[in-house]
């Protein structure tokens, strides 16, 4: 099968490719929706969890995270090194039907869970309609013809 030459397709894969940074692929994530919470969770393997930092301005969640690079003694001649060690940031841009002062951020074997809840205003909800008046029954004659 032959392949057909597109420009477009071939720069739009070498920039994607430049554009990757170490940073997103030392913090690899998924993100889904749980109920009335959307759920982050974002591998950090091997990072002291004091130097995470998580924090929210205006509607840009950022996470900071450091790696350091393992002290190895002696001499050494690194054969293969795809661990990155340094200071790592990722950064989500939140909708405006989340709860900002209620997001909740936990660090377990080596997985940073972020639970970011719907606010209560964005919240689906049912509306109850009035009913207002009474009955009207409808008077008239039978035509028998």
């Amino acid at each position: 099968m032959a392949r057909t030459f597109d420009p477009f397709r071939d720069l739009d894969r070498w920039f994607s490719d430049v554009a990757r940074t170490p940073a997103s692929a030392a913090m690899a994530m998924d993100l889904y929706k749980a109920g009335d919470s959307f759920v982050a969770r974002l591998d950090l393997p091997g990072v002291d969890p004091a130097s995470i930092d998580v924090d929210v301005d205006e509607r840009t969640l950022t996470i900071r995270a450091e790696r350091k690079s393992d002290a190895v003694e002696g001499e050494q001649r690194w054969l293969v090194r795809e661990r990155p060690a340094g200071t790592f940031a990722r950064q989500l841009t939140l909708g405006y039907g989340v709860a900002l002062d209620k997001i909740a951020a936990d660090y377990r074997d080596g997985v940073l869970t972020l639970t970011i809840p719907v606010a209560e205003e964005a919240k689906p909800r049912k509306i109850t309609v009035a009913h207002t008046g009474t009955a009207t029954q409808i008077e008239g004659s039978v035509d028998e013809g």
